[in-house]
Parts: C-alpha cells; sequence; structure tokens
C-alpha cells in the first residue's frame, strides 16, 4: 500500500509540473489590422480601444492576422499554466466535493459564464481548453453535448464557471429527431444565471457563418442584460482571412460595445445596420418591456412581433467585445482565459478549489465513450445505441476496473460496433481508456460489450 501511494504521488507530481507558456503582450501597445495594404480598428491604446483584449487572437490584432497568414503560431516567453485538479473516480468523494465548503481567498473573485451556439460550433473544445484538461466530450457530429455541464476554473483569487450547453435547436428539430428536452430548455436557462455570455460562431461552415442563428438571436434578445462577447472559431479554416472583417460587421450589425466600427469592404447592409439600428432596436426593448406573448402571459416569451423582427436580422450589435481564434491553439484561448479572468467579480465563489466539474465519474464516462461512438460509427446509429455502466471497482492492485454493455436495436448495427475481427470496439475500448486515465489521473481497465435490444 505504502509503495503504491508513493507511486501515485510521483506520478501526479509529474504530470502536474508540466509548464506551459502563454501569449503576453505590451498593455499600451497599438492595435492594427491590415489587410492589403487597408487598415481597419485604429484605436490609439488597448485601454481606450473598442476590443480591450492583449492582441493574440482579438479582431484587431496584426500579430494575430498574420500567424493566420503565415500558419505558424506565435508564442512569447512569459507565463506559466496551471494545470488542474483531477476528476475523482469515486462517485461519493466527488459528490462530497461538490458540497464541501468552498475555500474562500482573501479577495474571491468569481464569474459565471455560458458558452451558447449553434450543434458543432466547437462549445465543448472550447471549455475542454479552457479548462486546460479533456472532460467533455467533442466529436465532428452534431448534438454531441446533451445536457449543460458546469465545468470549474480556479486561479489564485478568481474562480470562472463554465456552463458548457447543448447546440441550441428548434422544437420541430427536437421532436423529428426525438432528442431530450434538454437540449431545448438548458442553454436558455443557463443564460438567465450567466454574468457573461460568449456566442461561439463556427468560421468554416459558409452556409452559417455570416448570420447568427435564429435561436441564438432568441436567446440574447430574451438575456439582453447579460453581458455577451461574440468569438469567432475555427479561423484557422477560412482561407480567405479578409473575410473576417465582413463576417464581423455582420454579426455585429456594424456595432461594438456601443460603438460603430468603420471597416473598408464590408457589405453595405450591415453599415446600414449599423447607423439606423433604432427601429428594430425600438421593437426589442418594447416588446422585451411588455414580457408578454401572443401564447400566453409567460415572462421567459418574446411576443410574436419581436420573433418576427429577429427572423430578419443578421447580427446582435450588443457585443461588448469581438474574439477571433482556434479553440485548438493554446495561445488564442489563454488571451480569451485572461479576458474572463479580468472580468470577473468580486464575489465568493461557489465552489471549492479542488472541483473541476459538477459531472460524477459515471457521467463523465458514458460522455467519453458516447464521444468514441459519434466518432467510429456513420450517420444514426450512434444515436440509436444506449449505454450501461455494469462494474464500477478499484481493484487490489490500483486500477480502476470499468465494465460497460452497449445496447444496439439493429444487427446490422452490432456488426459495425464490432468491426472487422473486432477491431473497431478494441480502437474504441483503447481510446476511451486513455481519455479516462487522464481524466481521474490513475490506471483504467476498461471492457465494453455489445448486446442485441429487443
Amino acid at each position: 500500500m505504502t509503495l503504491r501511494l508513493c507511486e501515485t504521488f510521483v506520478r501526479r507530481s509529474q504530470l502536474f509540473s508540466t509548464i506551459c507558456k502563454l501569449t503576453s503582450a505590451p498593455e499600451q501597445a497599438p492595435l492594427y489590422l491590415r489587410v492589403s495594404g487597408c487598415s481597419v480598428f485604429r484605436p490609439q491604446t488597448v485601454r481606450k480601444c473598442l476590443f480591450h483584449c492583449t492582441p493574440a487572437s482579438l479582431v484587431s490584432s496584426d500579430a494575430f492576422l498574420g500567424r493566420l497568414q503565415k500558419g505558424r503560431p506565435f508564442v512569447s516567453d512569459e507565463g506559466l499554466c496551471h494545470h488542474p485538479v483531477s476528476v475523482s473516480s469515486d462517485s461519493g468523494h466527488q459528490f462530497s466535493l461538490l458540497l464541501k465548503e468552498p475555500d474562500q481567498p482573501e479577495n474571491a473573485k468569481s464569474l459565471k459564464v455560458a458558452i451558447v451556439g449553434s450543434p458543432n460550433a466547437g462549445k465543448s473544445t472550447l471549455t475542454n481548453q479552457l479548462l486546460g484538461r479533456k472532460l467533455f466530450a467533442v466529436s465532428e457530429k452534431v448534438h454531441t453535448t446533451r445536457a449543460r455541464a458546469v465545468g470549474v476554473l480556479t486561479e489564485d483569487d478568481t474562480q470562472i464557471i463554465l456552463l458548457d450547453t447543448p447546440g441550441l435547436t428548434t422544437p420541430i428539430k427536437a421532436k423529428r429527431h426525438q432528442l431530450e428536452k434538454s437540449l431545448l430548455v438548458d442553454p436558455f436557462e443557463s443564460l438567465q444565471e450567466a454574468d457573461l455570455v460568449v456566442v461561439l460562431v463556427d468560421m468554416s461552415d459558409k452556409w452559417t457563418r455570416s448570420k447568427l442563428d435564429y435561436e441564438v438571436l432568441k436567446c440574447l434578445a430574451m438575456n439582453s442584460d447579460v453581458p455577451a462577447i461574440l468569438v469567432l472559431n475555427k479561423v484557422d479554416l477560412l482561407k480567405n482571412k479578409t473575410l473576417l472583417l465582413d463576417i464581423t460587421a455582420q454579426l455585429t450589425e456594424g456595432v461594438v460595445n456601443g460603438k460603430k466600427i468603420k471597416i473598408r469592404g464590408a457589405v453595405k447592409q450591415c453599415m446600414k445596420l449599423a447607423a439606423e439600428p433604432h427601429n428594430i432596436e425600438k421593437t426589442l426593448s418594447e416588446s422585451m418591456q411588455d414580457g408578454v406573448s401572443q401564447e400566453g402571459q409567460d415572462k421567459d416569451r418574446l411576443s410574436q412581433e419581436t420573433l418576427k423582427a429577429l427572423r430578419s436580422r443578421r447580427g446582435w450589435p450588443h457585443f461588448k467585445d469581438v474574439f477571433m481564434l482556434n479553440s485548438l491553439d493554446r495561445e488564442d484561448v489563454e488571451t480569451l482565459k485572461r479576458y474572463l479572468i479580468e472580468a470577473a467579480k468580486p464575489r465568493q465563489w461557489q465552489y471549492h478549489s479542488e472541483v473541476l466539474t459538477d459531472q460524477g465519474p459515471e457521467e463523465v464516462c458514458n460522455n467519453t465513450i458516447r464521444e468514441k461512438l459519434l466518432q467510429y460509427l456513420p450517420k444514426e446509429v450512434p444515436y440509436t445505441m444506449s449505454q450501461q455502466i455494469e462494474i464500477w471497482k478499484e481493484c487490489e492492485d490500483g486500477v480502476l476496473d470499468i465494465f460497460i454493455k452497449l445496447y444496439v436495436k439493429k444487427d446490422t448495427h452490432m456488426k459495425m460496433v464490432i468491426g472487422p475481427g473486432g477491431q473497431l470496439i478494441t480502437r474504441i475500448i483503447q481510446e476511451a481508456e486513455n481519455d479516462l486515465m487522464k481524466i481521474f489521473l490513475r490506471n483504467v481497465r476498461l471492457k465494453i460489450s455489445a448486446k442485441l435490444q429487443k
């Protein structure tokens, strides 16, 4: 037992000793964005400009655009990255940790951030990167996240509570695809309790990137008192970087932080909206003051007149700041992280500093396996499957034994899950096992079997 404890201590010490480098820049450095010799967004200093962060991934960052065009990372030599604590593999310990009285520092600050956007915008990826560890399921298929999950980032005297929400969808789509109610409810409820909203837009999708989703606009309109920032994600996949300027103008309607932005080459329609926003804004404000819909006296609903006005809009003119980033790039995410820390309010912490998520270990495990199923199985197959934990126990050798049973509806699906010679199920087990070992910081022995559901 003593040897095992010593071995565990050494292993964790090695994990936590990893040092990362963060992006930094002089506080008073001027910010410019030059495209084809044309300068736009010319604030004098960082403190006086529309966008209040250091220039690593902001709209007005010359270094950021240069890095995108050259395809090379922009690295600074300053800063350290604090690795978060692990998730307990014992559900009882995790539950008691969530109930534990927060260890309040002397000058405690806190911020609750709701991350919203269309399906597959990269919300869970961004949350994982902000936390510094992969906790939430990520895949290329839509609706990977089925319910809201909380991630807790604690650094020095500041605690950032990240609300990772499901991709916004419509009641019609939810009914058609038999989706959980949480996909409709959780994003709206998360905004109601948030101090700041991060609206994530996928720049790699040319069909949706130039217009905010109607459901996103509804969320923002129903919670217009909550500050919001716009984050353009996956900008590295956009070949023509000059389009970022036009897209920014469209998604903000030419207004950021209450001021008009001047962008050469931006579409005239956005400039017109920026010059005359009062008519639509009057409709929205009057509707939200009434708080009454034609369908009932529900204060959380918007009137039909307001909904009609939202359908004609392409963007939201009340964003406080705009970020352009690749959520897989550490330097980009670090700039957003510093912004959130600086925006934190003097307030007591909600969680103990050892808490990383509100999810139990079994839920983390199920989501990890579901991610692999979504990643490797085609079309609707992974959505029709269910899973159940049969065994969850710690063995005498200190290894966590987990046995999962998958239930599939068709024999053809069973063959897909197993794969030729059992290769696919073996690959899923190996990858899920590795992910769980990184999450729990302990050895995991995972077994998965599939059964035909009659």
